[in-house]
């Protein structure tokens, strides 16, 4: 049986969309799934040497690595008119942020593309998602341009919106942001492709039709937030464009490294070849 390793995050939206195939309920026939589970700037990183045979990487990656890897249909992490935010200390003028200290999670993060498109070049340092909160509140950072649950949980924290890239993007381009995807080995072939996606789109069929059931496992991987807004978190993330990316979310890949691409900020588009 071919070992096939799926990377993924271990955060609330992978481990609901990944549940049933971690779990047993669906399987990917003559295929046996490992789970390396890690942070999205890691596994961003084992992208680009092509370490894995499928894994979840930001849509910003890919420019990277579209050569060895192709994307999967299922898997994306698309918000419609929301998405990564900045946040600081205090209330702030928008218009200062090219002026001062961002902290960001990883630099080839969509985040990170984003904070480019819209705010030009400010100075940043890198540092572990979830702890960007507190380098925030500690004054490490100005700014913090939080992912994952954050963008729901920073008000508790003390934390105050100064500018949301989902909104921004919605603004421009009236399409979904698409932020995170699912890519598979190009030298697996188009079978082994084509089953591996059929699988993981079963994974989140699974996980819409038994949502308290994967809300329990996801859970696991909440950092301490409720069950409540783990669900609003999850549902947020994992929605139609992840069963499908369909037209609208071709097109919001394709605007996406267009506009970066005509800013400088990538070499090319890469080639949009979904299976």
């Amino acid at each position: 049986m071919t070992v096939v390793r799926i990377g993924h995050s271990p955060d609330p939206d992978d481990a609901f969309m990944f549940y049933a195939l971690t779990a047993g309920k669906v399987r990917a026939e003559g295929l046996e799934i490992q789970h390396v589970l890690e942070d999205i700037e890691s596994l961003n990183r084992r992208a680009r040497e092509a370490e894995l045979e499928v894994t979840a990487i930001s849509a910003a990656t890919y420019v990277l690595v579209a050569d060895r890897y192709r994307i999967m249909d299922p898997g994306a992490s698309m918000g419609k008119g929301y998405g990564p935010i900045l946040v600081a200390r205090a209330p702030m003028d928008p218009r200062e942020i090219p002026e001062r200290v961002v902290a960001i999670p990883g630099s080839h993060t969509t985040a990170a593309l984003l904070l480019k498109l819209y705010c030009g070049d400010p100075p940043l340092i890198e540092v572990a998602f979830d702890k960007i909160p507190k380098a925030v509140l500690e004054g490490q950072a100005d700014l913090g341009l939080l992912i994952h649950e954050g963008q729901i949980t920073h008000q508790a924290m003390g934390l105050h919106k100064v500018l949301d890239l989902g909104k921004a993007w919605e603004h421009e381009t009236s399409l979904p942001l698409p932020l995170g995807i699912n890519v598979v080995r190009r030298d697996l072939g188009e079978a082994v492709g084509a089953s591996l996606s059929d699988a993981l789109r079963r994974s989140i069929a699974y996980a819409h039709a038994h949502v308290d059931e994967a809300l329990e496992y996801a859970m696991k991987f909440g950092r301490g937030i409720d069950k409540e807004t783990c669900r609003r978190f999850v549902l947020m993330y994992v929605n139609d464009y992840t069963v499908t990316l369909g037209v609208e979310g071709r097109k919001a890949l394709e605007r996406l490294y267009t506009l970066a691409h005509a800013k400088g900020l990538i070499p090319a588009i890469p080639p949009l070849d979904p299976i």
